[in-house]
């Protein structure tokens, strides 16, 4: 008889869970979409600073090759860069320069980049990891 009990216990509890569920007005919880706030253009504040001394000697060469202008080792150096990560702060199309940081023992372009920003002074940012993250230069250290 136990058995019979113990048997009728979890039918009449399975029937209880499906009939609850059924007039359950609750639907399922959608979670808000979480935004990060972009810094508005030329607010570098969020930015780790590093000087430019620490960062592969390539990136010297870079830095030394913007500063004279030219000529670039890339037809891809010296053209906008659309920050389309939206990882640098919100600036105008137009604003964000990139060039190529070269990567020994590579014959691409690798994923280094120096990205430059048009303000005064001159803004200088580096990627290691083609534009998944960015550190700011101190270009004087």
């Amino acid at each position: 008889m136990s058995e019979i009990t113990s048997r009728t216990a979890k039918v009449l509890l399975s029937l209880l869970l499906v009939l609850a569920g059924t007039f359950t007005t609750a639907g399922p919880v959608a979670a808000a979409p979480v935004t990060v706030a972009q810094a508005t253009c030329g607010d570098t504040s969020a930015f780790r600073r590093v000087a430019l001394s620490s960062l592969p000697s390539q990136a010297t060469d870079t830095v030394r090759l913007i500063q004279r202008g030219g000529p670039y080792p890339y037809s891809q150096d010296n053209q906008t860069f659309y920050n389309r990560e939206g990882i640098l702060p919100a600036c105008p199309t137009g604003y964000y320069k990139e060039y190529t940081v070269k990567t020994p023992g590579i014959s691409t372009r690798g994923a280094r980049r120096i990205v430059t920003g048009n303000a005064t002074p001159k803004l200088y940012f580096y990627t290691p990891d083609h534009y998944a993250s960015f550190v700011l230069v101190d270009i004087t250290r």
